[in-house]
Protein backbone atom coordinates (compact mmCIF):
# COMPACT_ATOMS: atom_id res chain seq x y z
CA UNK A 1 0.00 0.00 0.00
CA UNK A 2 1.31 3.42 -0.92
CA UNK A 3 1.11 5.86 2.01
CA UNK A 4 1.35 9.60 1.29
CA UNK A 5 1.30 12.75 3.38
CA UNK A 6 -0.70 15.67 1.96
CA UNK A 7 -1.71 19.10 3.27
CA UNK A 8 -4.99 20.90 2.64
CA UNK A 9 -5.15 21.85 -1.04
CA UNK A 10 -2.65 19.19 -2.08
CA UNK A 11 -3.66 16.11 -3.97
CA UNK A 12 -2.66 12.97 -5.77
CA UNK A 13 -3.35 11.72 -9.28
CA UNK A 14 -4.37 8.15 -10.07
CA UNK A 15 -3.81 7.52 -13.74
CA UNK A 16 -5.04 10.19 -16.12
CA UNK A 17 -8.67 10.18 -14.98
CA UNK A 18 -8.70 10.50 -11.18
CA UNK A 19 -7.44 13.32 -8.96
CA UNK A 20 -7.94 13.36 -5.19
CA UNK A 21 -7.45 16.60 -3.25
CA UNK A 22 -7.43 17.15 0.53
CA UNK A 23 -10.17 19.75 1.05
CA UNK A 24 -10.31 20.00 4.84
CA UNK A 25 -8.85 18.42 7.97
CA UNK A 26 -10.99 18.67 11.10
CA UNK A 27 -9.87 16.62 14.10
CA UNK A 28 -9.67 12.99 12.98
CA UNK A 29 -11.68 13.56 9.81
CA UNK A 30 -10.27 14.39 6.41
CA UNK A 31 -12.56 15.76 3.69
CA UNK A 32 -11.48 14.71 0.21
CA UNK A 33 -12.46 16.05 -3.18
CA UNK A 34 -12.42 13.58 -6.05
CA UNK A 35 -12.33 14.52 -9.72
CA UNK A 36 -12.99 11.58 -12.02
CA UNK A 37 -14.32 10.89 -15.48
CA UNK A 38 -18.11 10.42 -15.56
CA UNK A 39 -17.56 6.78 -16.53
CA UNK A 40 -15.57 6.14 -13.33
CA UNK A 41 -17.69 5.07 -10.38
CA UNK A 42 -16.64 6.40 -6.98
CA UNK A 43 -18.14 5.04 -3.75
CA UNK A 44 -17.32 5.19 -0.08
CA UNK A 45 -15.91 1.81 0.92
CA UNK A 46 -18.86 0.82 3.13
CA UNK A 47 -21.33 1.64 0.33
CA UNK A 48 -19.26 -0.31 -2.20
CA UNK A 49 -19.23 -3.32 0.15
CA UNK A 50 -23.04 -3.17 0.41
CA UNK A 51 -23.29 -3.09 -3.39
CA UNK A 52 -21.07 -6.19 -3.63
CA UNK A 53 -23.11 -8.00 -0.95
CA UNK A 54 -26.39 -7.18 -2.74
CA UNK A 55 -24.99 -8.36 -6.07
CA UNK A 56 -23.86 -11.66 -4.52
CA UNK A 57 -27.25 -12.17 -2.88
CA UNK A 58 -29.08 -11.41 -6.13
CA UNK A 59 -26.97 -13.93 -8.05
CA UNK A 60 -27.85 -16.83 -5.70
CA UNK A 61 -30.73 -18.99 -6.90
CA UNK A 62 -33.94 -18.67 -4.92
CA UNK A 63 -35.17 -22.22 -4.09
CA UNK A 64 -38.81 -21.11 -4.35
CA UNK A 65 -38.29 -19.62 -7.81
CA UNK A 66 -36.24 -22.64 -8.94
CA UNK A 67 -39.06 -24.94 -7.84
CA UNK A 68 -41.63 -22.84 -9.69
CA UNK A 69 -39.48 -22.84 -12.82
CA UNK A 70 -39.10 -26.62 -12.66
CA UNK A 71 -42.86 -26.95 -12.33
CA UNK A 72 -43.40 -24.81 -15.40
CA UNK A 73 -40.59 -26.27 -17.52
CA UNK A 74 -40.71 -29.84 -16.27
CA UNK A 75 -38.20 -31.63 -14.11
CA UNK A 76 -34.92 -32.74 -15.61
CA UNK A 77 -33.60 -35.76 -13.72
CA UNK A 78 -30.72 -36.67 -16.03
CA UNK A 79 -27.39 -37.56 -14.39
CA UNK A 80 -24.86 -34.74 -14.18
CA UNK A 81 -22.83 -34.31 -17.35
CA UNK A 82 -25.37 -35.98 -19.63
CA UNK A 83 -26.27 -34.06 -22.76
CA UNK A 84 -29.60 -32.21 -22.66
CA UNK A 85 -32.63 -33.83 -24.22
CA UNK A 86 -33.54 -32.32 -27.54
CA UNK A 87 -36.83 -32.39 -29.32
CA UNK A 88 -36.64 -32.26 -33.06
CA UNK A 89 -39.56 -31.07 -35.09
CA UNK A 90 -40.23 -32.79 -38.37
CA UNK A 91 -40.24 -30.39 -41.30
CA UNK A 92 -43.66 -29.82 -42.82
CA UNK A 93 -44.45 -32.13 -45.69
CA UNK A 94 -44.81 -30.38 -48.98
CA UNK A 95 -46.40 -31.57 -52.19
CA UNK A 96 -44.75 -34.77 -53.45
CA UNK A 97 -42.55 -35.26 -50.38
CA UNK A 98 -43.99 -38.63 -49.34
Amino acid sequence: MLVLTRKVGEGIAIGDDVKIVVMQIKGKQVRLGIKAAPTTTVHREEIYQKILDENRAASRPDPVNVGQAQGILGSDTRPAGQAPLRKYLKPPKGPGSE
